[in-house]
């Protein structure tokens, strides 16, 4: 089953620019070049995953990040597991077992997001489960805001291992996608990142592969 966030809300997104606003909205952009990529291979996709959702719970005294290296560069996520906690239990489980390992970012999408952890590569794929926190009502998607992309068809708050990061000021999304948590540095790098896009297709213009993923606790 496809994991994407709706068409719908690209297009809206393109729709509410313009007017006196217009100039503002460009100046406050991130303003980045894609220099700082590798240019590297696409990795050959691989199965889609056969695991089980953990059952155990994150230990709520720690801090959890995961520092993801990419073909262009590292970010660290620092993990909420008090507002996810089936599904941040289950992502840390996932890079504990090497799961992002040699993936892709297969889907960016300009000024809105880019997507992974897919290991097919073609937006389908998953760990062969699904975990669900429902997010709360007044739940938004910011600027460097990790959460779970899901089908139309699931229900709120499902995940599989598919995430994405909002690379605009307000993605506009309703509260249907768990969050993880929020991109505490090289906010810079998944910027750089987020202008490797076709608008149109919604696919990558060049490979930007996920080189490894770690988890740090303190």
């Amino acid at each position: 089953m496809r994991r994407l966030l709706p068409l719908l809300v690209v297009l809206a997104l393109a729709a509410c620019g313009g007017g006196d606003d217009e100039e503002d909205d460009t100046s406050a952009a991130p303003v980045t070049t894609p220099g700082a990529c590798e240019n590297v291979p696409a990795p050959e996709p691989r199965p889609e995953g056969t695991g089980r959702a953990p059952e155990a719970i994150l230990d709520a005294g720690k801090t959890y990040r995961a520092v993801v290296d990419t073909s262009c560069g590292t970010f660290t996520i620092t993990l909420d597991p008090e507002a996810a906690p089936n599904t941040v239990a289950s992502f840390v489980a996932l890079v504990q077992e090497g799961f992002y390992d040699g993936t892709t970012f297969h889907r960016i999408v300009p000024g809105f997001v880019i997507q992974g952890g897919d290991p097919t590569a073609t937006g389908g794929g998953g760990p062969g489960y699904t975990t669900v926190d429902t997010p709360g009502a007044s739940t938004t998607y910011t600027h460097g805001t990790v959460a779970m992309a899901k089908s139309a068809a699931e229900p709120a708050g499902t995940a599989g291992s598919q995430f994405f990061v909002v690379t605009a000021p307000d993605a506009g999304l309703p509260a249907d996608y768990a969050v993880i948590g929020e991109v505490t540095g090289g906010l810079d790098v998944v910027d750089r990142i987020g202008i490797l896009g076709d608008p149109n297709t919604e696919l990558p213009t060049q490979p930007v592969v996920i080189e490894s993923v770690e988890i740090e606790t303190s």
